[in-house]
């Protein structure tokens, strides 16, 4: 095959460097029951280092140029030529195993991607992704810091974080203009009785939707205008970046009721 030129609509940089292959691999180091997952295999320089140890490997790639020689060089790859976000990882998960994510993916939809993983958290046992630096940092930021956001809220909630390594922007074809890292997530079980795993995020993204501003004035200005707080428990008066995972939940149980009351009482 000849040499493929990345492209820039796809948000396409190839990983070259062999190293850093063997630390991704050595990362997710997957046994033979595991199902991986991969994001984007590209030419297949990742999936090469993972296919003869894992017991089952997916990989879903939207760049059609690449399929036919994945599937001559890997003949056990169950291929799915799509965008990843299309893909319903339920129809995938046939076997009723945790599947086990990587992908060096395309930045742009680093959010996306995160989103469809937590959506998805019932059925994925843990994700190693290549993501910016920069957006690795914000994901595991610490309470109280101007990195704190609703990324580190949700994925710290769900999952255990961890930012395995940097990597420069010079082991990739063509080479991105920012830095790189590769973080783990490892998914976690959580209580979310009291509410749902909707109005959780949704709180979450309320709650920083106006930054700068008290939780009272975020709040009053999303959807759950019309919810009065006051009795939650939580401060009001303090900013998002300022409360813990469980003053979230928190916010996320007496949203859920005043819902359902609110519910209860147009019924009657």
């Amino acid at each position: 095959m000849e040499k493929v030129r990345p492209l820039k609509k796809f948000g396409q940089n190839y990983l070259q460097d062999q190293n850093i292959l063997n630390k991704i691999a050595d990362e997710i180091n997957p046994q033979p029951e595991d199902h991986v997952v991969e994001i984007g295999p590209g030419t297949g320089a990742l999936t090469e280092k993972l296919i003869n140890k894992a017991g089952k490997m997916t990989a879903v790639e939207i760049d059609k140029r690449v399929i036919e020689n994945l599937q001559c060089r890997f003949p056990t790859l169950y291929l799915i030529s799509n965008d990843f976000l299309e893909v319903d990882l339920n129809s995938i998960n046939s076997e009723n195993k945790k599947l086990r994510v990587v992908g060096n993916i395309p930045y742009y939809l680093t959010s996306s991607i995160l989103f469809k993983l937590i959506g998805n958290n019932d059925i994925v046992e843990d994700a190693i992704l290549m993501t910016q630096l920069e957006v690795a940092q914000r994901i595991t930021a610490k309470r109280g810091t101007k990195a704190y956001g609703i990324l580190a809220v949700l994925l710290q909630f769900f999952c255990d974080v961890k930012l395995c390594f940097k990597v420069s922007p010079n082991v990739f074809y063509p080479k991105p203009k920012v830095f790189s890292a590769v973080i783990h997530l490892t998914f976690k079980e959580v209580d979310l009785s009291g509410t749902t795993k909707q109005i959780f995020i949704s709180v979450v993204k309320a709650a920083f939707g106006n930054r700068r501003k008290t939780l009272k004035n975020s709040l009053s200005n999303s959807i759950f205008a019309k919810l009065n707080f006051e009795k939650s428990g939580i401060d009001l008066r303090l900013r998002a970046e300022q409360l813990s995972l469980a003053d979230f939940l928190t916010l996320a149980r007496f949203a859920s009721c005043e819902l359902n009351n609110r519910q209860n009482i147009s019924d009657k």
